[in-house]
């Protein structure tokens, strides 16, 4: 059964609007961010998420964990962001339309804190706000069919897939699958959507500005749970990547490394052979030095295959 929803005027300048964002980073060169922002917006996500969920450590303390340096802080906050880091580093490796590949990022996401991690739940639960009951789920017993009927409207339905990972999103948390970690997940799993419709959302902070956002964000995911239908939660969820996209265009000043225009030029000219000359073409603003600096750099780190020599010098990327 396909979710209730509508697709209102709102919705439709959201999808044109971020339309238009994408094609204007692509030009930009930003599809595939810098280095450093990447890093950053990692941290961010893996910060903000647990955050939302009650994890009391810093950005700098899951920047420390992130290289791997000693933290002194709860074991169950350190083991959170440990998993989080674990699961966002294999994050293309995920296949949205799985309810298998789902199961494994929760076991991952949730490994040593529920004894139950990558199972969904049989039992029946509710989400309580503080002292408040804010939604009884769906009874265990309906939890599988309830998500085959979701994963399905995912794969076959028609819909832009930009819209279904809003609703997809909503709809998880209404089912409430697991016993436990429900909302990152649901969060988690919209950027694994969102990946599919294009590559760029891997590296971008929508988790942060929903953390900016919490109220609001609860707030809308109980108006939607009372009027029955995912639209208001579409909206604002259309509007929180939007900003996300807006955001990553105001970095434009960030400064690409030779490793960035490597990775962005594969992008570009895939799997054909190309010259230093094509390579500057591309990268109009780049001396002939620093170009022949970035390929040899890329065939050291075995990136490259270089055939040739002087002007009859070709290039083509190891996959």
């Amino acid at each position: 059964m396909k979710p209730l929803y509508k697709i209102t005027p709102y919705i439709l300048a959201k999808v044109a609007s971020i339309s238009e964002k994408l094609g204007e980073i692509k030009a930009a060169r930003l599809h595939r961010p810098p280095t450093e922002l990447r890093k950053r917006n990692r941290i961010r996500t893996i910060h903000s998420s647990l955050v939302i969920e009650g994890n009391t450590l810093t950005f700098d303390q899951v920047t420390a964990l992130l290289e791997k340096k000693r933290v002194i802080a709860p074991l169950k906050d350190i083991t959170e962001v440990k998993n989080a880091i674990r699961v966002y580093e294999n994050i293309g490796l995920f296949d949205p339309f799985s309810i298998e590949s789902l199961c494994e990022a929760h076991q991952i996401l949730m490994d040593g804190l529920v004894e139950n991690a990558g199972r969904l739940r049989n039992k029946s639960v509710g989400i309580m706000k503080g002292k408040q009951l804010a939604h009884v789920a769906p009874s265990g017993t309906l939890v599988k069919s309830l998500l085959n009927d979701l994963f399905g409207y995912l794969e076959n339905d028609d819909e832009i897939l930009l819209v279904k990972s809003c609703v997809f999103h909503y709809e998880f948390e209404f089912i409430h699958p697991f016993l436990d970690g429900n909302g990152r997940m649901g969060r988690l799993w919209q950027s694994v959507i969102l990946m599919k419709y294009n590559p760029v959302f891997e590296y971008l902070p929508v988790e942060s500005l929903i953390k900016e956002n919490q109220e609001e964000y609860y707030r809308i995911l109980a108006v939607a749970d009372r009027q029955g239908e995912s639209t208001i939660f579409v909206e604002f969820m259309l509007r929180i990547v939007e900003e996300s996209l807006e955001e990553l265009l105001q970095s434009q000043n960030v400064t690409l490394t030779g490793r960035d225009r490597i990775a962005l030029f594969k992008d570009y000219i895939a799997d054909a052979s190309f010259t230093r000359k094509d390579y500057l073409r591309y990268f109009k603003e780049l001396s002939t030095a620093t170009a022949s600096r970035d390929l040899k750099e890329a065939v050291d780190s075995n990136q490259l295959r270089k055939e040739g020599e002087k002007s009859l010098t070709h290039y083509t990327y190891i996959i």
